[in-house]
């Protein structure tokens, strides 16, 4: 691993090779609120997702984004340049997110990294004092999202996950449809995700590319050469960064499905699926279901195409003893009555991105995480869903689970899932 110097260093060539771009401070700007206490300045690290994160924050009254942070140079370019033609001013381009956490004017950090980071950076940012808005799926396996909740309680910190649709005024009115009795009492929801990705072919081992630092990519986690059809997408496709469509976009809808049923831990889990469309190196499936069995007759099932876009026009389904309510991805909702009638149409189109970012901020100057719409605690048990999901799938055995805390009963296959090894460099910095 390089040494921390040639990191910054590495990260101050970045943003020098910046063309056009100036650098200034708030101060220097002169356009800081006149509260300064008001002012809340946060570094995104991740620049795919994660652009899209700092142009929404950059718009944002009283946030000033002062670093954008990606293990690849082109990507920060690209984000530094669209950042400054949209809010005039340029933060500071870096390589390494540790130079975010160093910062003590720093009160947030986003991480949009891949799944592998999303835990250790938020371990991190927390034991740093830095709040943190962390990208879906919370974490890589079970044991860090438990982590990534003692390190919030702990440092007294507000996470929130970006699950956006939490924050959505359209999802928001329906889910409150649900809690006031529109369909009667609950006991099924129905989620989908279709959609139609190519083959990842056959990859080689091969050097990385000079604009990206492939080991700083890897961070955390135990080495793994470079291969040619891994970064910056497919990593999703292996169990060793990612965890296939069911953590990808399934922890989107299996959310809407537990918080509209009011349910929180499974007492089972079942999966079934296979890779059936192409013969090629992904890892994880493009065909899978999905069942979890909640206390009180409630249940709940996934179901995912990732090779044929052909699928219901709705994001998620609910049934009651009096009728059913479909939602879809971005807040509209219809409600049927027991005969399949449509009775009622509301909700707005909006996806929930810049109200959850808001709620965010919000939080950060109350220093509360109770006000947060999905603290990490409710981020990890809908994260864990694809979690036991993918273990179901990868042993093919129902998972038994404790409905107290969602651990896994009586099958040590399934219990060393729970949890993965680190890097020896990085051991003691993520973990808790």
């Amino acid at each position: 691993m390089e040494t921390r110097r040639t990191f910054v260093a590495s990260g101050a060539a970045v943003a020098a090779g910046l063309s056009g771009l100036v650098e200034r401070t708030a101060a220097q700007q002169g356009d800081a609120p006149a509260d300064v206490k008001s002012l809340v300045r946060v570094g995104v690290m991740g620049l795919s997702r994660g652009q899209s994160l700092a142009l929404d924050l950059g718009g944002i009254d009283g946030v000033r984004v002062d670093y954008l942070c990606d293990v690849d140079e082109h990507r920060t370019n690209s984000a530094a340049r669209q950042f400054q033609e949209r809010h005039g001013y340029a933060p500071q381009a870096v390589r390494d997110f540790r130079s975010i956490l160093d910062d003590d004017r720093i009160d947030a950090l986003v991480c949009a990294a891949p799944n592998h980071w999303h835990a250790p950076a938020t371990i991190m940012a927390c034991k740093a004092g830095k709040h943190v808005y962390v990208e879906k799926p919370c974490s890589h396996n079970p044991q860090e999202g438990e982590w990534m909740i003692e390190a919030a309680n702990r440092f007294k910190r507000c996470v929130q996950m970006g699950t956006q649709r939490r924050s959505a005024p359209g999802t928001r009115e329906a889910i409150e449809k649900l809690r006031t009795g529109a369909i009667g009492k609950l006991h099924a929801a129905r989620c989908y995700y279709n959609n139609l990705r190519g083959s990842i072919g056959k990859g080689q081992v091969t050097d990385p590319p000079p604009h990206l630092d492939y080991d700083l990519w890897q961070g955390p986690v135990p080495r793994r050469p470079y291969r040619s059809n891994v970064v910056h997408y497919n990593w999703h496709w292996f169990w060793h960064w990612g965890g296939g469509e069911l953590a990808n976009n399934g922890v989107h809808a299996l959310d809407l499905c537990r918080w509209g049923l009011g349910v929180d831990y499974p007492i089972q889990t079942v999966s079934s699926g296979g890779r059936y469309w192409f013969d090629d190196d992904q890892e994880t499936p493009d065909v899978q279901s999905a069942c979890f069995e909640f206390a009180g007759d409630k249940h709940i099932g996934w179901h995912a195409l990732s090779c044929n876009r052909h699928g219901p026009a709705y994001f998620a389904v609910f049934f009651g003893d009096q009728g059913a309510l479909e939602l879809d991805s971005n807040g509209t909702y219809r409600i049927f009555d027991r005969r399949d009638k449509l009775v009622e149409e509301g909700g707005q189109s909006a996806g929930g991105q810049i109200e959850h970012l808001h709620n965010f901020v919000d939080a950060i100057r109350a220093n509360d995480p109770r006000l947060l719409n999905q603290p990490i605690e409710e981020g990890h048990k809908s994260t864990l869903l694809c979690h036991l999901g993918n273990i179901a799938y990868r042993t093919g055995r129902t998972v038994r689970t404790r409905t107290e805390d969602g651990h896994i009963l009586d099958d040590q296959e399934q219990q060393a899932l729970w949890q993965r090894e680190y890097d020896p460099a990085w051991r003691d910095a993520v973990t808790m």
